[in-house]
């Protein structure tokens, strides 16, 4: 009885000077009152990983904006390929939207206090088309806002491109990175209209974001696909522990990422001269600030890019790429 009273007393101390215990006997942590397979973290406070233990929260989430940039008539974009399944575009569209709302959805249960906003920014979509977004939409119970693209805005402010399509990429870019700009609050998830997420991707990505931005005492940028291009050389890498997995770091993105307000604002001439003209690389002016900034993506992956099969750009290794697709039929 006497050493059960001093247990309890020592559990308390610790509680009240902000320590957890770990009790590998009986495979708990008495201060969090929590099995040890169990998510140990506390969202905004402290991330705890075994056996590494404890990182105290510095950069902490509170908002989260999403925008969603849509266009679903054009095949693949500057290229005359066929993606994976050989779909009509507008499949893609939708089944990227549900797995977004399913992996935001996902998240608020884990992070109710985190608020979500997402907002997309629609390339002149037939009315056809929208309406079955807007379905989507209605069912998802989330603050999900369509906002048409304005090309007219940058008939000015854009060099002529080769042809529309290309004109109408670089404008809804810099459309979406203009409304991050003026709008966002935390973190900005930049996200396109072809690529499928896992259910996790949302809580992994900010969970993770706390604890290596944190750790490095540093806002960074988040890629959530592993793109096979990042196998094909042999660049060093640095590899950190997120929140359930591992993250690498990288030094080229496509324009689906994650960053923070901050950084959007630090950087805006790199983000708005990436949306003047078809650079080569297309990112050119994106990747000029990983060599200033951290950049991570996830191994494995929490997203994936639906190209063609043989792009070095789209389908990220080690996925069930079919059970993804069919999880997410709209």
């Amino acid at each position: 009885m006497k050493k059960s009273i001093i247990k309890r007393l020592f559990i308390k101390l610790s509680r009240f000077l902000g320590y957890e215990i770990i009790d590998q006997n009986d495979f708990s942590s008495p201060t969090l009152q929590k099995e040890l397979n169990e998510d140990l973290s506390i969202i905004n406070k402290k991330s705890i990983i075994l056996p590494l233990g404890e990182v105290k929260i510095t950069k902490k989430v509170n908002s989260v904006m999403i925008i969603f940039r849509t266009n679903t008539d054009v095949e693949i974009w500057d290229q005359n390929k066929k993606r994976l399944f050989e779909e009509l575009k507008i499949e893609y569209s939708l089944r990227a939207l549900k797995s977004l709302i399913r992996s935001v959805n996902f998240s608020k249960t884990k992070y109710p206090d985190i608020k979500f906003k997402t907002v997309i920014v629609d390339d002149k979509s037939r009315k056809e088309n929208l309406d079955k977004l807007k379905e989507l939409i209605d069912g998802s119970g989330l603050d999900i806002g369509i906002t048409p693209l304005d090309c007219e805005k940058y008939k000015d402010t854009i060099k002529q491109q080769k042809n529309d399509q290309t004109f109408s990429n670089l404008a809804s870019l810099l459309q979406s990175f203009e409304l991050g700009k003026e709008h966002g609050e935390d973190l900005i998830f930049f996200v396109e209209d072809d690529y499928l997420h896992f259910e996790p991707m949302i809580e992994e990505m900010i969970a993770s974001y706390e604890r290596i931005a944190s750790q490095v005492n540093s806002d960074i940028f988040m890629c959530p696909a592993d793109y096979p291009y990042l196998y094909m050389n042999n660049e060093k890498t640095n590899i950190l522990i997120g929140n359930k997995r591992h993250w690498r770091t990288i030094n080229q993105t496509l324009c689906t990422f994650m960053t923070t307000k901050s950084l959007l604002d630090k950087y805006w001439d790199n983000f708005y001269n990436t949306c003047l003209d078809r650079n080569d690389p297309f990112e050119k002016y994106l990747n000029e600030i990983y060599k200033k900034e951290f950049c991570i993506s996830p191994l494995k992956s929490l997203s994936l890019h639906l190209t063609n099969v043989n792009s070095s750009y789209g389908l990220s290794p080690f996925i069930d790429y079919k059970k993804l697709w069919d999880e997410n039929e709209s």
